[in-house]
């Protein structure tokens, strides 16, 4: 089950970051996520990882659960820029409210899809360690 999500997270992630480089109103620039070119090519290689470790099923609840933390971190990162007024996650990539809303959101379901793959919340293999 876990191997169906990273392919549909990676093949969203992959659309996303390719869509930062064509002027459309959701993602960009201009969008109403903004993005710039480096946070376009993240959402690409966020994509092409997942879309890799979706070979194994251990290997996409690994990366759906690290994802889902590294996007949990970003939003917290993004509501302390939301109140210093900054524009930049990690003082690196532009990113405004919505994507740190969106970030919130996608920490969670990703973590949850991780860890709905497992047999049991503490199981761990290998492929986890």
């Amino acid at each position: 089950m876990a191997k169906k999500w990273a392919v549909l997270f990676g093949i969203v992630f992959v659309i996303v970051g390719l869509l930062g480089f064509i002027p459309n109103p959701i993602v960009g620039a201009t969008g109403f996520f903004q993005t710039d070119m480096l946070h376009n090519i993240v959402h690409l290689l966020v994509g092409i990882v997942l879309l890799f470790a979706a070979k194994s099923d251990s290997a996409s609840r690994l990366w759906l659960k690290i994802w889902g933390i590294v996007y949990l971190v970003l939003f917290l990162d993004g509501l302390v820029q939301i109140h210093m007024n900054g524009d930049k996650l990690l003082g690196i990539v532009t990113a405004n409210p919505a994507d740190t809303w969106l970030h919130l959101v996608l920490g969670i379901v990703l973590v949850i899809v991780g860890y709905a793959g497992s047999k049991s919340p503490m199981t761990m293999d290998k492929a986890t360690m």
